[in-house]
């Protein structure tokens, strides 16, 4: 065969890889436990304020570090859990965390607002099963 015919064949293989679907969601552990330390729920708070986050059972890496049982937080304010099935989405009620961090300072306006917890993969889609916090409720005065 020759050599000039092998760079369409290779750009093909290439573009075929690049559509075949994702892989499927990285595989959580049985005991993980994902917890807001602070605030609790019910508390009234000042803005801004702390939130940290806890992980029992899983370890938490910066985003796009494939490791075993790793993933890192992103903070839901004000928005139910996204669908288990689609990376989790980026914005103002989707914070990413993506360099491994474990706590944040976050600012909201007076009134209550909901606070929730999800783990994502190096990739930032959900594990199986997601892996999420309870959700609290949290009053800013």
């Amino acid at each position: 065969m020759p050599r000039i015919a092998l760079a369409p064949r290779l750009v093909l293989a290439a573009l075929t890889l690049l559509a075949l679907p994702t892989l499927a969601a990285e595989k959580a552990p049985a005991d993980v436990h994902l917890y807001m330390g602070w605030p609790n729920n019910g508390e009234v708070v000042r803005s801004p304020f702390k939130v940290w986050f806890g992980l029992r059972g899983m370890g938490v890496a910066p985003k796009d570090v494939r490791a075993p049982d790793t993933g890192h937080h992103h903070l839901l304010i004000d928005t139910p859990l996204p669908p288990a099935d689609e990376p989790i989405p980026s914005d103002r009620n989707h914070l990413h965390f993506g360099n491994g961090e474990t706590e944040t300072m976050v600012e909201l306006p007076p009134g209550k607002h909901t606070l929730q917890l999800m783990l994502g993969d190096y990739d930032h889609k959900p594990f199986d099963p997601p892996v999420v916090s309870k959700k609290i409720t949290v009053t800013v005065k």
